[in-house]
């Protein structure tokens, strides 16, 4: 790791006269605070910037970057600080670059489906824009209403919605990119295929702001459907939940656009949290299901034969959600899960794994068992039909927090061993960040590591981009 030099006045007035006075904060600790954190539960992770700006345009982030790149200052890029991996949390002081500021739609065109945007837009407004179209932004994540568009490109994030329509990255097109040195790159376009050069576009995706700030983006729009029903699935035991997803993925003859599964747990304090009067306390596993299409017509044989499906595979009830009022009270229990959660016990850790379709039951197990082990709450819930579970590890609230400490590291380090004997990975949405950097070798080889190494070095060679994140340090 480079050695950076700390920020000067000198430096403060330089960076103030680029963006404003009134859009750079320094010598405030009160107020450089809320940029020093995340999503994670634990607060003890957070690190005090020593400034932070707000630029406007993209010659301003330019500016920023050619400076701190000369002067060997590190900048960590920030949206709507949602993330739960650390990707946004200053390691090493330096400059946050918040792109709060850069909230613009620019253009919804309508000719060729593209929305181009700036990355503090929330994503939620991007499809409130679109639908006045006839038109939906499908990549969107859980957090659509909070997030921004420029952190989902950063991590590719995920949603509800992935198991048929794809994660953020399959709908980026193009990107305007400043690198560390603040040049300003184009990278793809408007147009729905190109495969001139390595995909530098995708090479973006995912890279957590190890690489370069994206100021610009491109996405792909699709018809938005006409119709959607939603089905909440009840078992009597987590097994016949898990049992029930491939029937439902293979069988139905439709893939559904959403495929989700609680635990027993997770339910039940997501129910309680919400006042929840739906008969919940008999189920050990829910499956949330949503199909959608161009009418009513066409949908509606595909979700009585999901319902059908289910209860061939023992389900105790299968509720449908015809109208939004019922649709939005089946989603508030997926959606707040993790608040639930939350107030159960502030002292957790949320992971994000995955494995393929057909060793969930078999990461169940591990996960009830390393829990046992470790006397820690262990619900789990999240997108079954690709794969990703959510795993919210729990310290009760009469464990004390040193045992706490004492036993997380080797409980998560078990936890991603099992992910990777199963053939998974240690995140398919959250990212890395520094939370789950020591624990990449798990999932990518010393060859593959020293690629990563290698393509940051290039774009970035004085390390000033996001330092600390995604990549391990070598042995």
């Amino acid at each position: 790791m480079p050695t950076f030099n700390p920020v000067t006045p000198q430096d403060i007035d330089h960076l103030a006269a680029i963006v404003g006075e009134k859009y750079c904060i320094a010598n405030d600790p009160e107020k450089l605070s809320p940029y020093g954190t995340d999503e994670i539960s634990d607060k003890r992770n957070n690190h005090l910037p020593e400034v932070v700006l707000k630029p406007a345009t993209t010659a301003e982030v330019s500016a920023i970057l050619r400076h701190a790149n000369q002067r060997c200052i590190p900048v960590t890029p920030r949206g709507a600080g949602t993330g739960l991996a650390g990707a946004a949390v200053p390691l090493y002081g330096g400059i946050v670059l918040s792109l709060e500021r850069m909230n613009r739609i620019v253009e919804i065109d309508t000719e060729n489906m593209v929305a181009v945007v700036e990355p503090g837009v929330i994503t939620n407004e991007i499809n409130l824009a679109a639908a006045e179209y006839g038109l939906l932004y499908a990549g969107y994540p859980m957090s659509l209403l909070s997030c921004f568009i420029g952190g989902n490109v950063a991590t590719n994030a995920g949603g509800g919605k992935a198991v048929k329509y794809g994660v953020t990255g399959r709908y980026i097109l193009g990107l305007e990119v400043v690198l560390p040195n603040g040049e300003i790159i184009h990278l793809g376009g408007k147009n729905l295929k190109d495969v001139v050069g390595y995909d530098l576009v995708h090479l973006m995706v995912g890279s957590e702001g190890t690489l370069g700030v994206f100021t610009r983006i491109i996405l792909k729009l699709i018809p938005l459907p006409k119709a959607a029903m939603d089905l909440l699935v009840l078992f009597p035991t987590l097994q016949q939940t898990i049992n029930a997803i491939p029937r439902v993925l293979t069988h139905s003859g439709v893939l559904p656009t959403t495929l989700e599964f609680m635990d027993r747990y997770a339910v039940q304090a997501s129910a309680r949290y919400l006042n929840e009067e739906l008969p919940l306390q008999d189920a050990g596993g829910l499956l949330l299901v949503e199909v959608d299409g161009g009418s009513e017509a066409e949908i509606e044989g595909v979700y009585e034969a999901i319902g059908d499906l289910c209860m061939e595979s023992g389900a105790i009830e299968v509720y449908v959600a015809p109208n939004a009022t019922t649709q939005e009270r089946i989603w508030a229990l997926r959606r707040n899960i993790a608040e639930a959660l939350m107030s159960i016990s502030p002292i957790q850790t949320s992971e994000d794994v995955v494995v393929p379709i057909s060793k969930i039951a078999a990461l169940m197990d591990a996960l009830y068992a390393i829990g046992e082990r470790y006397d820690v709450l262990f619900p789990a819930y999240g997108h079954a039909g690709d794969g990703n579970v959510h795993v919210r590890i729990i310290k009760k609230p009469e464990m004390p927090l040193a045992q706490w400490d004492a036993i997380k590291h080797n409980l998560l380090t078990e936890l991603f061993q099992a992910v990777a004997a199963l053939g998974g990975t240690i995140s398919g949405e959250h990212g890395i960040g520094y939370k789950k950097k020591e624990f990449v070798p798990l999932v990518l080889d010393r060859n593959v590591l020293a690629l990563h190494r290698g393509i940051k070095a290039a774009f970035d060679p004085n390390g000033i981009m996001n330092p600390g994140k995604v990549i391990p340090d070598e042995d």
